[in-house]
């Protein structure tokens, strides 16, 4: 197995141990966070209808692009407020295969000071 193929599967290791914790529902999506080289986003997800409640991202109109501290920040701040406006306070938080720290941080901490929960 090379190198490239063994990370994959450890990414998947890691994304299926966090996710096997962590289910959303109507009332308590599950908030995704995905990070790439060059943009962030994040969705609140209802596991239980398979419906996406609410997104936002680093590439949307008027947001601040970049895969940054500031654009994590800037996008918690979109979703905060989405996920109001859809009646959401509360939210399980999904890390992904992602540690938390830096931009998942930073994302986080601005989803909680726009009010949601987790």
């Amino acid at each position: 197995m090379n190198a490239q193929k063994r990370l994959a599967v450890t990414r998947e290791r890691k994304r299926f141990r966090v996710r096997k914790r962590v289910l959303g529902t109507a009332e308590r999506p599950r908030l995704s966070v995905f990070r790439s080289s060059k943009h962030i986003y994040a969705q609140m997800i209802d596991d239980l209808s398979g419906v996406t409640v609410a997104a936002a991202g680093s590439r949307a109109k008027g947001a601040k692009p970049g895969s940054n501290i500031a654009a994590a920040t800037e996008v918690g701040k979109k979703l905060a407020e989405s996920a109001k406006a859809a009646g959401i306070t509360k939210a399980a938080f999904d890390r992904g295969h992602y540690r938390y720290h830096g931009r998942v941080k930073a994302l986080a901490d601005a989803v909680r000071a726009g009010g949601i929960q987790f």
